[in-house]
């Protein structure tokens, strides 16, 4: 055991802004909440606000494809922590009180939060009827009981004046009053100074946009970063971990890891995502032999530790109507690229803001299958492209296949490992969410384990190639599915291919504002093809803790079984050691966020029984993980 790394784990360091209201001159740039105006309410008297008029708003679905502003909003959205774009049972519950309109507000009736009732509807109703200006929001709202700063008040009559002046201009009789125009004059007095100071701003952000548009990335392309720099130790030495109970004495010594990836987020036109991923390191996991998936960290990268830069992620994500959208899995897609997990605080994409296992993460039947394919989703709200209404239903489906590129026999998209995945999601209420999933698969001789897509089998030393989480025992099918006859003398190769029919049911429960309650549970019913055929189980419970003890960082405990072998029929004396003593995960955690782009997590993961055996040791495995995001 590792004392001064186990004392250094223990004592390691655990606006909203104004919305300017109305006119053109206001919308613009800095707030999805502009308030809307008629278009021909556009100043006629300076340059700056004609130009801001002209900035597409962040509501017009039309206007995206010819604005780069409006696309790399978009692919801001996309490339947020926390990824929405892979909820789209989230996005269904988001869009439920959508309303889109064909047209601008022509009356106060259209206004859904303004009754006849209120005290200022007379004067509402003629802003809105007579002239044209102040009409609310582009969702068809007004807002009325919010505060008003001076700024917000000054842009809406500069709006009102200059709806006046065309209306001057065009000689409609008996439209403006004199008394109208004496005491919009007196208004433009009044706030002469807060004008001045708004096309101030208009200047100001004229000179950051243009800098920006010669200084940018890509019109299309944003680029996000991630580094993990991880120390690591398991502070038991002793274990009898080996391969069919050979025993070992591994001295594991504390190290030093990290990992890289840069994420290109590309859109073409503002609905849609082309995601690229390019990831290097040089972590891997302990020397526990086959029990060593158990435990296994968020940021290993499996079967490559020598530092080579490589593609790992790629799919192109697009709309098909308002309520459908298709991903077409080119490289290395995992089921959470397009599915919910429904596990939205321990649920990190890229392994360095949730749980630090992999087992924290996620369900493990969204780790049975991956690679290239086809995923859709589909809200059952969106009845058309014009109007979405809430409904509580989703569907997720898809089908992936691990060697989809390989022309050989036996292998490419329909003749190889593959996997069919489906899952119903269910939002009864804003805070509670409920998941059905099945998993349907195929794998081939020695291919069998929860890795997203990637092979098994067993290594040159008889450790594990692979199998993110679970016993060595479940990921090898007590070993009758590994490639052993290279690796025992005079042993005979007994792998068979394996098909599983998988059922899980997911719960995510936000409880308060600053507690999440997750569940998992998973049945799997397999067959050793010619050979035999077996059960696993797995489940699980983590509780979040968002924002403890500061804004962005959390808390997180985790408890659960891995996939473990719970029965095996086979011939006669090939099973005759299986162990199924019952092998606990146990998870705490705390990612203290120091800036906006820089966290440290401590933690520890205990694994007792592991491989699912009690005569071995726990595996305590003590990690501090600092994450820098960019």
């Amino acid at each position: 055991m590792s004392k001064k790394f186990w004392n250094c784990l223990l004592f390691s360091p655990a606006v909203l802004g104004a919305t300017l209201v109305a006119s053109s001159a206001a919308v613009a740039t800095e707030n999805q909440h502009n308030l809307a105006v008629q278009p021909q309410g556009v100043s006629i008297e300076t340059e700056e606000t004609e130009l801001l008029a002209q900035v597409p708003g962040t509501n017009s679905a039309n206007s995206v494809a010819n604005a780069p502003a409006t696309t790399i909003r978009q692919i801001n959205r996309y490339g947020r922590e926390g990824r929405n774009l892979r909820q789209p049972s989230l996005r269904n519950l988001n869009r439920g009180n959508r309303r889109r309109t064909k047209g601008q507000v022509t009356s106060v009736s259209q206004l859904s939060d303004v009754q006849p009732t209120d005290w200022a509807f007379q004067a509402l109703q003629s802003l809105v009827e007579r002239y044209g200006c102040i009409v609310g929001y582009p969702d068809g709202t007004y807002r009325g009981n919010r505060a008003l700063t001076r700024f917000e008040f000054a842009a809406g009559v500069n709006a009102c004046l200059d709806r006046i002046t065309e209306l001057l201009q065009a000689a409609i009789a008996d439209t403006v009053s004199r008394e109208d125009l004496a005491i919009l004059q007196r208004l433009q007095e009044e706030f002469s100074a807060e004008l001045a100071i708004l096309r101030g701003r208009v200047d100001a952000l004229e000179a950051r946009a243009a800098e920006l548009e010669a200084n940018q990335f890509s019109t299309t392309t944003k680029l996000r970063g991630e580094v993990i720099f991880a120390f690591v130790d398991n502070f038991e030495d002793q274990g009898r971990y080996g391969t069919f109970n050979d025993n070992t004495q591994d001295e594991d010594q504390t190290v030093f890891q990290y990992r890289v990836r840069l994420d290109f987020n590309t859109s073409f036109s503002g609905e849609d995502l082309l995601f690229t991923r390019l990831q290097a390191g040089n972590a891997e996991a302990f020397n526990q032999k086959i029990a060593e998936a158990q435990g296994q960290q968020t940021f290993n990268i499996l079967n490559r530790t020598d530092e080579t830069v490589e593609l790992d992620k790629l799919f192109y994500k697009f709309p098909v109507r308002d309520n459908i959208r298709v991903t077409v899995a080119a490289n290395k897609v995992s089921w959470y690229d397009f599915v919910p997990t429904l596990n939205p605080y321990m649920e990190d994409y890229d392994g360095g803001s949730g749980s630090l296992s992999a087992f924290g993460q996620r369900s493990p039947i969204y780790r049975l299958g991956g690679g290239k394919g086809l995923g859709i989703e589909y809200d059952f709200g969106c009845k058309d492209q014009y109007a979405c209404v809430y409904s509580p239903f989703s569907l997720s489906f898809g089908y992936l296949a691990a060697e989809g590129e390989n022309p050989q026999e036996g292998r490419g998209l329909f003749n190889g490992d593959y996997a069919a995945l489906a899952q119903l999601t269910f939002t009864p209420i804003k805070n509670f969410q409920i998941g059905l999933t099945y998993n349907k698969a195929y794998f081939g001789p020695g291919n069998f384990g929860y890795d997203d897509g990637a092979a098994t089998g067993l290594g040159d030393n008889g450790s594990l190639n692979s199998g993110f989480v679970g016993s060595g025992v479940a990921n090898t099918i007590f070993g009758l599915n590994a490639e052993l006859n290279d690796r025992r003398p005079g042993s005979v190769n007994i792998a068979k291919p394996v098909s599983t029919n998988a059922y899980g049911v997911q719960m995510s429960w936000r409880a308060a504002d600053w507690v999440t309650i997750n569940g998992f549970g998973m049945y799997l019913d397999g067959k050793l093809i010619g050979l035999g055929d077996f059960e696993q189980w797995s489940y699980g419970a983590n509780i979040a803790f968002p924002d403890l003890f500061k804004e962005g960082s959390l808390g997180g405990i985790v408890v659960g079984r891995e996939p473990y072998m719970n029965e095996l029929q086979v011939p006669s004396g090939l099973a005759s050691g299986l162990r199924q003593d019952m092998s606990w995960h146990i998870e705490a955690f705390y990612k203290y966020q120091v800036t906006d782009n820089i966290s440290i997590t401590p933690g520890v993961t205990v694994i007792t029984n592991a491989n699912q055996d009690d005569d071995n040791d726990e595996l305590i495995i003590g990690t501090i993980r600092t994450t820098f995001q960019f």
